[in-house]
Order: C-alpha cells, then sequence, then structure tokens
C-alpha cells in the first residue's frame, strides 16, 4: 500500500517513498481493476486533475496471450506491456497504482470503502469504478487449459489472423458453434467441427455446413494433443486421432460482479453469462457506482474496453463536477442576488470598473 501518492501535491514522487497515512485520505475516484478500461478511465480522471487510485491484482484477462490484436497503433502488443505502459501513462498523470486484491466494498455515494488483501488496507472514495473484468470458463478437456490464449481460442478478430489457412477445430459446447464455424470458415479452407456437447445441427445447418465444406465429428471429444502450447490433434471417444493446428472454444464468460453485488447491487443475467447492467456512460443502479470493460460488455476487445474506460473517466468526472457545484452553492456564506453582486463589484474594483 506504500505506493499510494498524494496525486496533488506529489505527482511526481515515487509511490515507493509515500507514507501509508495517505491512504486514510479519501480519492475522488477508486478504480477496481487495472486493465485497458481501468486505467483508460483512470488517466482520463487523471488529466482532469481528479484524485484517483487504482487498486489492481495484476491478473489480465489475455496474460496468456502472445500479443493483443486490433489495437490501433499498438498491433500485437505483448498484454502485459501494454498494461506496464498504460500504468506509466496513469502515473505521470498523478494517478495512484496499488497492487493488490479488493476483497471487500461498502457504503454509499461520497463515501465508498473498499478493503484490500482481506482489510490489510483500505481506501475511501467518492466514486467507484468497477473494472474487475471477467474470468473465461473453459472446457473441462485435457489439453484446453494448457494451449489456451496461443492455439486454443475463441474470438477470430482477436487471434484469428495468426491461424489463417491452418487446420482448424471448432470444440462445439453450445448453438454457438456454427457462428464460429462460420466466421472461421473465412481464415481457412480446412475447418472440421467436432459436436463435442453441441446440439444435433438441424437439416437447413447440415445444409450449410456441406456447402462450407466442413467437416463434422460426432463422438465426444476426449482430449487436445498439445505440444508446449501448440496443439497437435484432437482425440475423440473409441481412440481415433485427427490432425489439428488450432481449436476454437466457446468459453462461458464468468463477470467478476462479487463487489457490485457487496455494495448492493445484481447481476445481470445474459445468454453469455451474468454482468453488471450499465448505461452508456457507465452508470449502474448504484448511486456513485459505475462499470466499464468486461465487467459490463462481455465481448468488448482491449481497444473498446479502453474507449469504454474513457467515456466512464468522463462521466465520472462529469458527475463529480455538478457535485462539486452544488457543494458551493450550498457553503456560499450570502445567497446569490443581483444587488449582491453590483456591492461586491463596487467593494472590490471600485474606480477600476470597466469603463472608468
Amino acid at each position: 500500500m506504500n505506493d499510494i501518492q498524494n496525486t496533488r501535491t506529489a505527482a511526481a514522487q515515487d509511490p515507493a517513498d509515500v507514507e501509508m497515512a495517505d491512504a486514510a485520505l479519501p480519492f475522488d475516484v477508486v478504480v477496481i481493476g487495472g486493465g485497458a478500461a481501468g486505467l483508460a478511465a483512470a488517466i482520463a480522471l487523471g488529466r482532469s486533475r481528479r484524485r484517483v487510485v487504482v487498486v489492481d491484482a495484476g491478473e489480465p484477462r489475455n496474460a496468456p496471450a502472445e500479443g493483443a490484436h486490433n489495437v490501433l497503433g499498438q498491433e500485437g502488443v505483448s498484454p502485459r506491456e501494454l498494461l506496464a505502459r498504460g500504468r506509466a501513462e496513469a502515473k505521470s498523470y498523478g494517478v495512484s497504482i496499488v497492487d493488490g486484491f479488493v476483497t471487500a466494498a461498502s457504503g454509499d455515494v461520497d463515501d465508498f470503502t473498499v478493503e484490500i488483501d482481506g482489510g490489510a488496507s483500505s481506501v475511501r472514495a467518492r466514486r467507484v469504478i468497477l473494472a474487475t473484468g471477467l474470468v473465461d470458463e473453459l472446457p473441462d478437456v485435457p489439453g484446453v487449459a494448457e494451449a489456451w490464449g496461443r492455439t486454443v481460442l475463441h474470438c477470430p478478430f482477436c487471434h484469428g489472423w495468426e491461424v489463417r489457412d491452418h487446420r482448424i477445430a471448432v470444440l462445439g459446447r453450445n448453438e454457438n458453434a456454427l457462428h464460429q464455424v462460420i466466421l472461421f470458415r473465412q481464415l481457412s479452407d480446412d475447418v472440421t467441427l467436432f459436436l463435442h456437447e453441441a446440439p444435433e445441427p438441424t437439416d437447413e445447418q447440415w445444409e450449410q455446413l456441406a456447402a462450407l465444406g466442413v467437416r463434422v465429428v460426432v463422438p465426444r471429444v476426449e482430449r487436445l494433443v498439445v505440444d508446449g502450447t501448440q496443439v497437435r490433434s484432437v482425440e475423440v471417444e473409441g481412440g481415433r486421432s485427427f490432425p489439428i493446428d488450432a481449436v476454437v472454444v466457446a468459453p462461458r464468460f464468468v463477470a467478476r460482479t462479487e463487489l457490485f453485488e457487496a455494495l448492493g447491487g445484481a447481476a445481470t443475467p445474459t445468454p453469455f453469462g451474468a454482468q453488471i447492467a450499465a448505461d452508456p456512460r457507465g452508470m449502474t443502479a448504484l448511486p456513485g457506482v459505475w462499470a466499464t470493460g468486461n465487467v459490463s460488455d462481455a465481448m468488448a476487445m482491449v481497444a473498446a474496453s479502453a474507449a469504454s474506460g474513457v467515456m466512464v473517466g468522463a462521466a465520472v468526472h462529469g458527475d463529480l463536477a455538478l457535485a462539486d457545484l452544488a457543494r458551493a452553492v450550498a457553503e456560499r456564506q450570502e445567497p446569490f442576488s443581483a444587488a449582491q453582486e453590483a456591492a461586491n463589484c463596487e467593494k472590490i474594483l471600485g474606480d477600476r470598473r470597466h469603463g472608468l
């Protein structure tokens, strides 16, 4: 927790030199999660001179991937390198970074508290941005986890180009299997659908698969034969093996909604798994609590998550600005009136009034 810093007076200070006592001071915003969405939100707020702290456990969803794609100007960048650059940018605008797990959250608008690492430390803030992301729940097939993010993948836009013209298997898990076949068939002429747990295709779907030249294997998949992170083949019940270069799976997206629920919210079920419902600005049903990235949009890729973070950061700053304005008006000693303003002008300007 020593890397919390006073962002208004010590933005350039090494966080390691800052006393833990700063943690007792309320931040404008605590961002929970330091992925693309969380860091983008923090940077937008930091550039508006908000006092911001990001608490991050250092476990980005895309860490197993060799590179992040469709990130304009950063094509193929290592996911961890991208986040390291993002952290450096955030710190340059006075954002504090705390390494740790947020294990509890409580409070209401203008007075939230989040506990880190089981209560070892805590942070207070006026607003909360949940950028906690999601967990990919993979099929329980030996070999899938070992090659996940390299030659076992799920998104044609994230990693499809890297397996173009390869022998691609689609491991059926649900009715989404045919959709994945259609998208990956654009990338390779050699695509095989392993039905596994997917429902039997309809007559129309059988005709579509035949038209695309896609082979269909009916027996359940027993395991993937993997060399390091490289898939070599798919073995099915009965012992038959099919040489394959890449396997497409459909994870179940498990959004990290626990903190939202701890604050009094409820996760919203979707066809892809539960997530936090939020409006286009990231505002949730809980006053003062905002959500961005995969925790509220399971389909958002890196660039989309970062864009969401910028918009949420801007929206939270606007929300705080209105709250600050209301407080300033309420604390004004004398009520506003035209006569009072004229008297103030007379006292302050005197003969220096415009035109004299």
